[in-house]
């Protein structure tokens, strides 16, 4: 409308190149009014999505799919994460309170309150949208979060995650077979061999067993097939490699690796080594 209004005062003054100044010029006048109110946000808006920004979110909650490629590498981490936890602690067929309160009791514990917060409530919305797709079409949403985060984190970030996610499924102190199953869909969905569940689920265990396990070998194995999986291990999860995703995610990284460390110790002393 302006454009028009600004091309009649044109013509006014000037005839007919006037008219065409004058359209010109409201046409640009329409661009920058449009382009300032679309950047606008309410107070209302704001206040609903600053939880959100606690963790470093880059879209609002109402705006935005979980694990969305666009995201910054910490947001797509953790949403990512909040998702395959959903994916996992539903893998059979219930929700319950006191499994949601584990997994806040994790959050807790692993991340600061401000994250905490935030991840907690983003979870509360993802289960809301799961009772609102079906099964087929809630696996291929999180398969499709795999993908973007394949695509957008490195192999590292990647195992740091499931890494995490072990640890949730572990917070309760039992481990159902249909979460195992559900975390094994995921590695798969992130191109990992399914063998690194098994790993991660037995970091931390105090037997020779589980330090094996931990390492993925069999007691079988050589003193050098045994320092070549330790090797490799000690570099897929060393903390620097995901010191970009935050200092909390950087610090349960050292905890994970200084678990490794404990499995190689059991196993090289065991040994002899």
């Amino acid at each position: 409308m302006i454009k028009w209004i600004c091309a009649a005062v044109g013509f006014s003054l000037g005839g007919f190149f006037g008219a065409v100044a004058g359209y010109f010029i409201g046409a640009v006048i329409q661009r920058i009014g449009s382009g300032i109110s679309g950047s606008e946000y309410s107070s209302s808006q704001y206040a609903r999505n600053r939880e959100y920004h606690a963790y470093g979110g880059n879209r609002p909650y109402g705006h935005r799919q979980a694990g969305s490629a666009t995201d910054s590498p910490r947001t797509l981490f953790l949403n990512s994460l909040l998702e395959m936890t959903a994916h996992v602690i539903a893998a059979d067929g219930r929700i319950m309170h006191s499994e949601m309160e584990v997994v806040r009791a994790f959050l807790r514990q692993n991340f600061d309150a401000a994250t905490a917060r935030a991840c907690g409530e983003r979870l509360l919305t993802i289960f809301q949208e799961r009772k609102q797709l079906t099964a087929e079409a809630w696996r291929r949403r999180v398969v499709q979060s795999c993908r973007n985060v394949t695509f957008a984190l490195t192999q590292e970030q990647c195992l740091q995650l499931m890494a995490l996610l072990a640890g949730i499924a572990k917070a309760d102190g039992r481990i159902d077979p249909a979460e195992v199953k559900a975390m094994k869909d995921v590695a798969h969905a992130l191109g990992m061999d399914a063998s690194v569940v098994e790993q991660l689920l037995s970091l931390g265990g105090g037997t020779l067993d589980d330090a094996y396990r931990v390492l993925g070998v069999s007691p079988q194995a050589t003193d050098d097939e045994v320092r070549r999986a330790y090797r490799k291990m000690a570099l897929q999860y060393h903390p620097d490699r995901v010191s970009t995703l935050g200092k909390d995610v950087q610090e349960n990284a050292k905890r994970k690796f200084q678990e490794i460390n404990d499995a190689k110790e059991r196993i090289f002393k065991a040994r002899g080594m």
